[in-house]
């Protein structure tokens, strides 16, 4: 098969050339890698990704195709949002045959569809290596010399771009959960379901004082968390009651500000299914998928609240705990779709935690 040639520019001036096998377009955004090796159609219908060109450091890619679009309970079963929210994406090695048994198309296709261009034959461990040295970077994917302008998705509230309009509801189950919709991954919902839960989905920015919940979730979303301040000023109003709260990535960091605490942009960020983070007073270990670019500033924690994990590569804080309340949050994500689950029974934490709030007996163990 002929391909295109197609041209990636970084900041810098950086110039590689390779073959586009998705949509023939020019497009701006911030270049990030990922380091896993699998789960590339859940990585591309992540929203925490809205606005950046992707590369994918494992060398093959595509040959599994792409799931078919399946949906249960209102949400696509293999995909973790209804739209692809990446920009442009970039790999070695692109297999345009693929097998596997869910398999409803081929990966170029998928982003044809989407109007999404997509670069291969490039050397992505030398581009992975420029951005570990002189960190994230601006850049275009140039098509036939459209230079498009430049953009910077950082400057823009990317969560108001992905965040949900309306209220949604799912299942009917015992405990009232309020999700804060600021980029949600599905697998957040799914996990949330399957524990006898009623989740009730509003956007980032919805006035919730007066909802009647038993349990507060914020989620995860892309790019700078100060740019969500509609959020932290009702996160600061809801730390006035006793209800539980569990926040994931961008939602860890939003009630660090909320909180007072502060948070700063990390060089390259963590975008991974193997990044180890450490419980601060247990030492045990575990193994967790991230995405994300920013970070909370431990320093900046006020007495009320310790870091719960730290990020065993940097020391970057992966969670927070309160000194008295029911409140907590982990950077990286727990429902892990795909990457590793370790971690996946702080959901069952979050449940426990209502189900006392609400008087119930907790037999289990209590984690935190």
């Amino acid at each position: 098969m002929n391909y295109t040639p197609i041209k990636l520019i970084l900041e810098d001036g950086t110039t590689l050339t390779g073959k586009s096998f998705g949509a023939d377009r020019s497009i701006a955004g911030e270049v990030v890698f990922n380091t896993a090796m699998t789960g590339y159609p859940e990585s591309l219908t992540d929203p925490s990704y809205k606005g950046q060109i992707l590369v994918l450091t494992y060398p093959l890619v595509g040959n599994y195709g792409v799931p078919v679009e399946d949906k249960e309970n209102s949400m696509y079963r293999f995909f973790e949002s209804s739209n692809l929210h990446i920009s442009g994406l970039i790999v070695s090695d692109y297999s345009e045959d693929y097998s596997h048994w869910n398999a409803g198309k081929s990966l170029g296709d998928w982003l044809k569809e989407n109007d999404i261009p997509g670069i291969f034959d490039i050397d992505t461990r030398e581009l992975t290596k420029i951005l570990r040295e002189k960190g994230s970077m601006l850049g275009k994917i140039v098509f036939n010399d459209e230079m498009p302008e430049d953009y910077d998705p950082n400057e823009d509230n990317l969560v108001d771009q992905v965040s949900i309009k309306e209220k949604k509801i799912y299942g009917t189950g015992k405990y009232k959960i309020l999700l804060v919709d600021c980029g949600v991954k599905y697998n957040i919902i799914r996990y949330l379901l399957e524990r006898d839960t009623t989740v009730i989905r509003v956007p980032w920015d919805y006035d919730f004082s007066k909802e009647d919940y038993d349990g507060l979730f914020i989620s995860n979303g892309p790019g700078d968390p100060k740019k969500c301040d509609k959020t932290i000023g009702n996160l600061a109003e809801a730390f006035d009651k006793d209800n539980p709260i569990f926040g994931i990535c961008l939602g860890n960091q939003l009630m660090a500000l909320a909180s007072g605490a502060d948070t700063y942009k990390l060089k390259y960020g963590h975008r991974s299914h193997n990044q180890p983070v450490i419980r601060v007073d247990t030492n045990n270990a575990y193994i967790t998928s991230q995405n994300h670019g920013y970070a909370i500033d431990n320093k900046t924690l006020s007495k009320d609240w310790q870091p719960l994990f730290l990020n065993l590569n940097d020391g970057t804080n992966e969670g927070m705990l309160h000194s008295s309340r029911n409140f907590f949050s982990t950077q990286f994500h727990p429902e892990a779709s795909g990457g590793p689950t370790d971690t996946a029974f702080l959901f069952d934490e979050f449940i426990n935690k209502i189900r006392k709030f609400k008087g119930e007996k907790v037999e289990e163990e209590a984690y935190l």
